[in-house]
């Protein structure tokens, strides 16, 4: 009577100690996701250690030294890139369950019972009934004849795929956004740059025009147009110093992580160096460089998929076999368990032919055919979209040089426009509306003028994103 008491509490104490068992890894909230405080000089952060791939063979045609060590700050932080690196995780996790299918589980089970039966259905005797028993065996392991299981193998492998080129194309597509974003930074820099030159000659007119004024010189008319000019220069300055902070903080936010002074453009740079900040590219490339696009190989690996489907829905017509197996021990004693008395073993061979399921077979095997069908036209679509955007591309390419030369030479006419007015309204031949007028179509064209080099820059980057992110071929 003790024994059995001492075995029943120690199961109960077992019991509770498992039932108090958590394998789940301890809560931790994310840290370090933003700056300890907001403020509007992110941007003078200390630089951020740990970057060790800004000059790899893939980053080689932003020829920055600061621009490319940005893009490769942003793809060690950036999280949208960081979700697609665990997707991948994830789907190579998928595959692994689907190729563990082709192999049989084994498991090992211990068991124990023990019991009372009543005395009122067992003839006026009530008795204590133990039983305990060890096995080891694989339970329903099915024999693949007709490659079900490794055509689902195989559609697991090629989503796999599919998921790793869509990663790929995140971190392009990063890469892209990121250079933008910094080249954005930087014309933002000249816009304000620019605003501030005009600020400050306009407020020297205007102490000029106000002192001609003072000597009867100037009238009150021509002093308050040239006040006006004064203001809306002072407001200009306010909207691109709101929208260069705009610019920094949409860069931090791509990069993932607070972005270090010395790796932003500096003053000057867009007009100084942005026609070596990035590789040059070819007039004319082979249609075939299209066919190495992440999103193309990962419609083909989705086209592949959906062929391993077929097969295993295909298989599903045909008997399939199943077997279970194991072998053990059964005593109603624990010590007698391991005995050879009490060995046991259980060998049960199965096999299950369809024969009426209501056309559930033949249904799902259309299904799989009709989505075989579907990824051939969106791979068709994928590849026909990635022709028209590298030859959208190529066309704007064409042109870019004729525009720039056009719009440098706008610059230069204005500039010239704008003495000359000077000129004569000084001499008293015009008045002071041709000077405004001239003072704002050099402020438009120069305006104009950052925006197309802008443009012209983020053209070669959009020709680097839809070719792919692979290296551009070298200008003859």
């Amino acid at each position: 009577m003790f024994s059995n008491a001492l075995k029943a509490g120690v199961a109960t104490v077992s019991l509770a100690v498992l039932a108090g068992c958590n394998f789940a890894p301890p809560y931790q909230p994310p840290q370090g996701a933003v700056p300890s405080a907001i403020t509007s000089v992110a941007a003078q952060a200390a630089p951020v250690a740990g970057v060790q791939d800004a000059d790899a063979p893939a980053l080689q045609w932003l020829q920055d030294a600061r621009l490319r060590q940005t893009v490769a700050l942003a793809l060690h932080e950036n999280r949208d890139l960081r979700v697609a690196v665990q997707n991948v995780d994830k789907a190579r996790a998928q595959y692994g369950i689907a190729r563990a299918d082709q192999l049989p589980t084994i498991a090992a089970q211990l068991q124990g019972q023990r019991g009372r039966n009543s005395a009122d259905t067992s003839g006026g005797t009530s008795a204590v009934s133990e039983q305990v028993s060890a096995s080891i065996g694989f339970a329903s392991y099915e024999v693949d004849l007709w490659g079900r299981i490794r055509n689902l193998k195989e559609a697991a492998w090629q989503q796999f795929l599919q998921v790793q080129e869509n990663r790929r194309g995140v971190e392009i597509a990063l890469v892209a956004e990121v250079a933008n974003a910094w080249l954005t930074l930087a014309a933002d820099q000249e816009r304000l740059a620019l605003a501030r030159q005009t600020l400050e000659a306009r407020e020297q007119s205007y102490a000029l025009m106000r002192g001609m004024f003072e000597l009867g010189a100037a009238s009150g008319l021509a002093l308050a147009q040239n006040l006006g000019t004064v203001e809306s220069a002072r407001g200009d300055v306010a909207q691109y110093t709101a929208q260069l902070a705009r610019s920094r903080n949409a860069l931090q936010l791509l990069v993932g992580t607070t972005v270090a002074a010395h790796l932003l453009p500096p003053a000057g740079w867009l007009e100084a160096s942005a026609q070596a900040a990035l590789q040059a590219v070819p007039q004319a490339l082979p249609s075939s460089i299209l066919l190495a696009r992440q999103d193309v190989q990962a419609a083909e690996h989705a086209l592949m998929a959906q062929h391993a489907q077929i097969g295993a829905a295909r298989a599903a017509f045909f008997p399939s076999i199943s077997l279970t197996a194991s072998t053990g021990s059964s005593s109603t004693a624990l010590d007698d368990l391991f005995t050879g008395t009490s060995r046991t073993w259980n060998f049960s061979p199965g096999i299950r032919l369809p024969i009426f399921a209501g056309g559930r077979l033949r249904a799902g095997l259309q299904v799989a055919q009709a989505n075989q069908r579907i990824a051939v036209a969106e791979y068709e679509k994928t590849v026909q979209t990635a022709f028209r955007e590298v030859a959208d591309v190529l066309a704007d390419r064409d042109q870019w040089g004729a525009r720039l030369g056009a719009q440098n030479a706008v610059v230069l006419t204005a500039s010239k426009v704008q003495e000359l007015s000077q000129a004569r309204f000084d001499a008293g031949a015009d008045d002071f509306l041709a000077v405004l007028d001239a003072r704002r179509s050099l402020y438009a064209a120069q305006q104009t003028q950052i925006s197309l080099q802008l443009a012209e820059q983020q053209n070669r980057i959009t020709l680097w994103k839809v070719l792919g992110g692979q290296a551009l071929p070298a200008v003859e």
